[in-house]
This record gives C-alpha cells, structure tokens and sequence, in this order.
C-alpha cells in the first residue's frame, strides 16, 4: 500500500514573499483605484519644469554661460527634476501608510495568518514601482520639450536607472516611517513635506557655485545634490568626481535608517 505524498510545509521565506505580494497587489490597487493623489504630486515636478524651462529657460541659460540657447538648461535642469519627482511620489506612500494605520485595517491584518513584515514590504516595493513610472512619465515631458542625452552609453543608462531606483527605495523607507509616526495622513502629508523642499535648495535649478556662499554648505552636504551630479554625469557626460558614491552611501544611509525605523514603529503600535 504506498504512503500518500504530504505537501511540503511552506518556509517562512516563502510565505513572506507570498504575503508581500499580496500586499503588493492590494497598494497598487488602491494607486489605480485613486489616482488623484499621484497625479497631484506629480504635477509638482512637471509644472515646475515647464515653468522653468519656457519663463525662466532663456535667462537661466544665459546667466550659466549658455547664451540663449535654452536646450542648454533643460538638460541642465532635468536630472533634479527626476529626483524630485522621486521625492514628491513618496509622500503619496506616507499619507498611505498613516490612512492604513488610523482606518483599523492594520488591527485586522494582525488578526490574519500573514508575515508581520509584508504589510510594509507591500507598500515600500509598491512606492518604488510607482516613483518608477512617474520618472518615466516626466522622463516623457521632458523629451517632448527638447531633452537629449545622445553621448550615454547603454551601461550609463542602466547606471541612471539603477541610481533613481536605489534613490526611490530609500526615500521610501523614510515615508513610510513617517508615515507610522504620523497620527492622521494630513500630518503625514506635512511631515513629508522636506521630501519635496529639499530638492529646492540642492543644485536641481541652479549650480551649487552659484549660491550664495553662507548657503553652499547647505544645498551641496544634502542627500539630494550628489545624486543629482551623479545622475547629469552618467546622462551629459559632465564630471561626478565624489558625487557617485556620497549619493549611494546617502542611499544607503537613509534606506537602512528608514526600514529600522519603520520596522521599530510597526513592532511597537502591536504591543499597544
């Protein structure tokens, strides 16, 4: 008589990526479901090229040393842009995880079977989708109105891509704690709020040489103006220098302080 075969349990790793993608699936539904919040954040980054480039562009250039040649500025100003609607999506993921935290749906989630950390390994793989499209889409814009990188090479490229995603991750993180810390997602939405003023004061518009001497300091040791040189020099060709790897260990930095954060805050609401 043969022995009937017994399912092999689940590991834990497996259940893990099983629930995450189910979050997953659920953070972006919810992105489709209502998108007005993307498309606001998103106008931010879009609106503010168009203003800069066709109100602005002939005199930036100019006063950069590019004559009136306004194609000079928009490459100039496009790689900050990138990065600042990196920054502007992952707001979105704050006021998320704060409306899931006071709503009483995570109160439901501990009651369910699931990994304990998928619920905000959902939300963090899903911002990082979303700052992905929402680059492309302004990637788009900018192409339209006369954006080129024609001296990047395919591995460059990759390089940019692969930066923006590792930039997307660890701002993300650090949403997501705030997020958890906030006590309703209009003060989640505040709290966010350095995420879209930083790139303000980085060298996204104008260089950090530019800048009024007492304010250099400020705009060039902040996460945002390493990324950004490093990302110009891997799309125009111009120099990086210590950009490179300031802006991955910023990456680095803040993704590792954000996850023990966020990790610290959702473990302590449990034991409430």
């Amino acid at each position: 008589m043969s022995t009937p075969l017994v399912p092999a349990r689940p590991t834990r790793i497996s259940l893990a990526v099983r629930d995450g993608s189910t979050m997953l699936r659920r953070n972006l539904l919810h992105a489709r479901r209502y998108p007005s919040m993307t498309l606001n954040l998103l106008l931010t980054p879009v609106m503010l090229l168009l203003l800069f480039v066709y109100v602005f562009g002939d005199t930036m250039s100019a006063g950069m040393g590019g004559g009136a040649d306004r194609s000079a500025y928009v490459a100039y100003l496009v790689p900050g842009l990138l990065l600042m609607t990196v920054g502007s999506t992952t707001i979105g993921t704050a006021v998320s995880v704060a409306t899931d935290m006071t709503e009483g749906i995570i109160a439901r989630f501990r009651t369910m079977p699931i990994h304990r950390g998928s619920v905000l390994v959902g939300h963090a793989v899903g911002s990082v989708l979303q700052c992905v499209m929402s680059v492309v889409l302004v990637g788009a814009v900018a192409v339209a109105i006369g954006f080129r990188s024609t001296d990047a090479t395919a591995l460059e490229w990759l390089a940019a891509l692969g930066l923006l995603v590792l930039f997307a991750t660890a701002l993300t993180w650090i949403a997501v704690g705030m997020g958890l810390s906030s006590p309703n997602a209009e003060a989640a939405s505040n709290t966010a709020m350095p995420l879209i003023f930083l790139p303000l004061i980085s060298s996204t518009f104008v260089p950090v040489q530019a800048m009024p001497g007492w304010f250099q300091p400020i705009a060039e040791y902040q996460p945002f103006t390493p990324a950004i040189e490093t990302l110009r020099g891997l799309l125009l060709g111009t120099g990086i220098g210590n950009n490179w790897w300031i802006g991955i260990t910023w990456c680095l930095g803040l993704a590792a302080l954000g996850y023990v954060w966020s990790k610290s805050l959702f473990n302590s609401t449990g034991q409430r």
